[in-house]
């Protein structure tokens, strides 16, 4: 299971399913690679998701180590007593419920709200627009940073009233989109990324391709798969580590493929995908993806399946793939499986099942499946084990659109000669007034 899933419990996204999850197996995870490529909140919520999915003790506590020492740094009280909660007195005193500290971070931050909170009065007072959007904006980023997303959220809103340029309204358009994507409230993240994208003036190309991978989760959240893999195929590659907080650039590599492999057909595989110039620099960082979409495409469907088995325990863990990890797979397995049969008029299903390194019985069962849902056009000999197609009559079916292009023309020049014999004999109506 993939370890983007961690941020679930502190974003918002994950709500109450994870505990009924059975625990993930995930021997190959490289925790602090894994944790190195993200930052802020994210990061430690991510490490949490992993502590609490993962089956093997060993990564539990590494994740747990990390998010602890990692909200204790960001002096995060919220995100600490999680972690601390998690770990029950495993990793020995240090790793203990320290009230002194917590109560020394509240005491802290009481004072710094009130402080923030004085300087905005002021500022309301003196009507002074740019410091109100400031001094706004600094509430914010303090909300945020003590984990009350809800009042982060309130404060970045109220900002727009005082946004006086382009790059003011960008900046709040940011900030409200980061903070709705760890709420789990995708409509306002395309809400605010087409407001962002509506601004008069040039936007940089990092917040472009910023804009562009906050679109595509977005959709991928509201399962809308195909806008999700155009949005993240056209995410450039001037978004690298700069957007740290919300999405790494193997994310877009791989919610780009496994999203672009449920929903395109092969000619957009080609164009959109294989050729995309900018999408490869992103493949070029998961290997095993960039293999399994060029499997795909070469018709090599078992082992574009294998690399998918092979990927699966860490992609469970990924905060935004792990509830449609079983949609998309799904999907590009019976996506390949009719792709498989279409060139041919019979398909023995023992050299099929070889292929798909599946057994005949499950895979005439799906097979079964696809011809019910009218993808495939086929029928099954389940004594033979032969899938037989069935293609529409050509002759027919050319002779029925000869007929049809006979009657068309008939009936047209009918009408054009009536129409040259009304004008002949002057035989038109006249409108008076």
């Amino acid at each position: 299971v993939s370890a983007a899933a961690a941020a679930a419990v502190t974003n918002g996204l994950g709500g109450g399913e994870q505990a009924a999850a059975a625990p993930v197996s995930a021997d190959q995870l490289d925790v602090e690679a894994y944790a190195a490529q993200y930052s802020g909140r994210t990061r430690v919520a991510r490490l949490l998701f992993i502590a609490e999915r993962c089956g093997v003790e060993a990564i539990q506590l590494e994740a747990l180590r990390m998010a602890h020492d990692e909200a204790r740094a960001r002096e995060d009280t919220v995100l600490y007593l999680d972690a601390v909660l998690k770990i029950n007195s495993r990793l020995g005193p240090r790793y203990r419920h320290d009230q002194a500290w917590v109560d020394s971070v509240n005491r802290r931050a009481e004072q710094r709200k009130e402080k923030l909170e004085t300087e905005l009065n002021g500022y309301r007072t003196n009507l002074i627009k740019e410091s109100i959007r400031m001094g706004y904006n600094d509430i914010g980023d303090f909300f945020y940073a003590h984990g009350h997303l809800s009042e982060a959220f309130k404060s970045y809103i109220r900002t727009r009233d005082y946004c006086t340029t382009s790059k003011h309204i960008v900046q709040m358009c940011m900030h409200v989109i980061l903070v709705s994507i760890e709420l789990g409230q995708f409509a306002h993240v395309t809400n605010y990324v087409s407001k962002a994208e509506q601004t008069p003036d040039t936007l940089d190309a990092v917040i472009v391709a910023k804009l562009r991978a906050a679109a595509g989760l977005a959709n991928l959240e509201t399962k809308k798969y195909k806008l999700a893999a155009r949005k993240f195929l056209e995410t450039g590659p001037e978004l690298g580590s700069n957007y740290s907080e919300v999405i790494a650039p193997q994310d877009v590599a791989v919610y780009g493929a496994l999203c672009a492999l449920a929903s395109f057909d092969r000619s957009e595989l080609k164009s959109k995908v294989i050729d995309n110039i900018n999408f490869r620099n992103f493949l070029e960082l998961v290997p095993e993806v960039r293999e399994l979409v060029n499997d795909f495409y070469a018709s090599r469907y078992g082992s574009c399946l294998e690399h998918l088995e092979k990927l699966k325990p860490n992609l469970l863990l990924d905060i935004h793939l792990r509830e449609h990890l079983g949609t998309l797979y799904n999907d590009i397995r019976h996506k390949a499986i009719i792709q498989y049969t279409l060139p041919f008029i019979s398909v023995d299903l023992n050299t099929m099942a070889s292929a798909f390194k599946s057994s005949v019985s499950m895979l005439e069962k799906e097979l079964a499946a696809l011809i019910t849902e009218n993808k495939i056009q086929a029928r099954i000999d389940s004594h033979n084990k032969i899938l037989y197609a069935r293609h529409a009559d050509q002759r027919n079916a050319t002779f029925q659109r000869a007929l049809q292009t006979g009657n068309e023309f008939e009936r047209d020049i009918k009408a054009m000669l009536l129409r040259a014999n009304l004008i002949k004999h002057d035989f038109n109506q006249k409108n008076w007034l």
